[in-house]
């Protein structure tokens, strides 16, 4: 084996360790505190609740541990296993254009991948979420589902793959760069659709019909000079009992969209605070600063593979005899969560200051004390625990950790 492919396994290794510790970590953390309800909580979160969190996120993490090491299996059969190149050959074998070809070993790459995923997807449903009392989903729903999502990733893979694979063919040494300014484009292309095209195939949205409800969240709107297509309803309740609300879209297209469930477990006042810190995000411009993220950050990535492409130890250091647009794009897609796990820690770090932006907003438009309220039993209803280990959750947690996030709202009470 090359020097490339030692290196390669050396950073799985890493990652795989490192997940795996971290993960071992938490689960001890969140076992040691099971019985010990934090003090800020006593009063509102009850000791079973507690216990309940702890075997919830604890039945989670250990499921997470067999995906890295499940990942890890994976990677080294498409690669040194000989599975992409078996995939390369079928393709080549039917002797179409190079073009077509290339766009078929690609979508049927991320076909398989989605299958593979498919069997821990129902033990977390009906198996974590399922003893736990979230789930809601029958197997027929849920079938559907991943159907559904396997089409749309076909019919949307296709043609950005054949582009892509056009670009690196046609479009000289920078083809990366008008790469980068397709997949921009059609980034921005799904934050404004998916509100009225994408997120209707799986769920039903109904305009919110509680009067009282309805104007106290457009007086918000009116004070936060928020516009919107509208305040919709989600039946999360057919999938889930969790809760949550949003907004989504981009431009003309914004709306916002409470699950069913949050609004049979919060009273108006808790309802407006939580909309308030999602307003936050959209006031402090974390959409626009995320987005600026996301294209940095693919532009590195798009320019990174522009080089490995043209290296013929990439392709033969991962077990691809037959350098190669798709094949260079394939191996990429398996190497890029190597890379972009030692950056997590970053993102994760941003993504918490802005939940406290975020919050810091939403105590200027309401009264904190009435988030702290919404917060804990939204974190009592998702069963999330209290107690997460300190490393666990810098590392991974795009949300502060419970007892933090409420400490810092109290400082916001007045008096």
């Amino acid at each position: 084996m090359s020097a490339f492919t030692w290196s390669v396994l050396a950073v799985l290794a890493l990652v795989t360790g490192i997940q795996l510790w971290l993960a071992a970590r938490h689960v001890r953390h969140v076992e040691r505190h099971r019985e010990e309800v934090p003090e800020a909580f006593r009063s509102a979160v009850a000791q079973i609740a507690h216990r309940k969190a702890a075997a919830y996120t604890i039945a989670k993490t250990r499921a997470g541990m067999f995906d890295a090491l499940l990942a890890a299996a994976l990677f080294l059969v498409w690669t040194l296993g000989g599975a992409l190149e078996a995939l390369d050959g079928g393709w080549r074998a039917l002797g179409l254009s190079p073009l077509l070809a290339g766009t078929g070993f690609v979508v049927s790459f991320l076909a398989v991948s989605s299958l593979l995923e498919l069997p821990m997807d129902a033990y977390r449903t009906f198996g974590i979420e399922q003893k736990f009392g979230f789930n809601r989903i029958g197997l027929g729903l849920f079938l559907s589902d991943n159907l559904k999502q396997l089409l749309l990733t076909l019919l949307i893979a296709a043609p950005l793959a054949w582009v892509v694979l056009w670009l690196m063919a046609d479009a000289g040494a920078l083809w990366w760069l008008a790469a980068w300014a397709v997949w921009m484009g059609f980034s921005v292309l799904m934050l404004w659709a998916y509100p009225v095209v994408i997120a209707p195939l799986f769920n039903r949205f109904a305009p919110l019909d509680n009067e009282e409800l309805r104007q106290r969240i457009e007086r918000l709107l009116s004070r936060c000079g928020f516009a919107s297509k509208g305040i919709f309803v989600m039946d999360g309740s057919r999938r889930s009992s969790h809760g949550n609300a949003y907004f989504t879209g981009l431009g003309e297209n914004k709306r916002i969209v409470f699950f069913d469930t949050l609004l049979n477990n919060l009273d108006g006042g808790e309802i407006e605070a939580v909309l308030a810190h999602e307003l936050g995000h959209f006031k402090r411009r974390h959409v626009a600063k995320r987005l600026f993220s996301m294209a940095a950050l693919s532009l590195v990535a798009l320019a990174a593979l522009g080089w490995l492409s043209g290296q013929p130890w990439f392709y033969a250091g991962l077990g691809v005899s037959t350098p190669s647009a798709h094949a260079a794009l394939a191996l990429f897609l398996l190497i890029a969560p190597l890379a972009g796990f030692f950056i997590q820690p970053a993102l994760a770090a941003v993504m918490r200051r802005h939940e406290f932006e975020a919050d810091d907003f939403a105590a200027e438009q309401t009264d904190p004390s009435t988030l702290v309220r919404a917060l804990v039993k939204l974190y009592e209803d998702n069963a999330n625990t209290l107690t997460p280990d300190p490393l666990y959750s810098a590392f991974h947690d795009s949300h502060p950790p419970a007892p933090v996030r409420v400490a810092h709202l109290l400082t916001k009470i007045p008096g």
